[in-house]
């Protein structure tokens, strides 16, 4: 075994040290060798093929970052799974009833936040508030959309309801 403490993760720093020089060396070829064509279209920001249009400083609903937090704190909760399932057979019966009590607190809560309704992003929530429930009258048009409407007959709906 080597004197040096640190000898043993110089095969580590090594490795580290090809990934840093192949990623640079991609970049820096990339741009040498690369065609270099820009427009107008290039930079303009991309956001999920949609035109950018309107206010970055748009309000949204408190429901976009509630549903964020909900995941997020199921999510965590559900990381405390991984290390009872490792220990399950060292921890027998009585590791079983705990996981099934955590289990049961975790469903609880599920179901409080069900029945205060932040879950619901049904018509009754939109028309509430006020707002027009989303249709799938654009994907359609654009033929994106499933279904036995063809775009004439949709384009022609979406006239009519105007």
């Amino acid at each position: 075994m080597p004197d040096n403490y640190f000898v043993r993760y110089l095969p580590l720093l090594i490795h580290f040290g090809i990934a840093l020089a192949l990623a640079a060396a991609l970049v820096v070829l990339s741009q040498i060798l690369g065609r270099h064509r820009y427009s107008q279209a290039k930079f303009q920001p991309y956001e999920c093929g949609m035109a950018p249009v309107g206010d970055a400083r748009e309000r949204f609903s408190v429901k976009f970052y509630m549903v964020a937090m909900l995941f997020i704190l199921f999510d965590v909760e559900a990381v405390f799974l991984y290390p009872w399932a490792v220990l399950v057979k060292e921890l027998k019966l009585f590791g079983f009833f705990e996981m099934l009590v955590y289990v049961a607190i975790v469903l609880a809560g599920l179901f409080y936040i069900w029945k205060k309704g932040i879950l619901d992003w049904g018509e009754a929530e939109f028309s509430r508030r006020g707002l027009r429930v989303p249709d799938t009258e654009f994907f359609l048009i654009a033929g994106r959309g499933t279904g036995g409407t063809s775009k004439a007959e949709t384009a022609t709906a979406g006239e009519k309801r105007s």
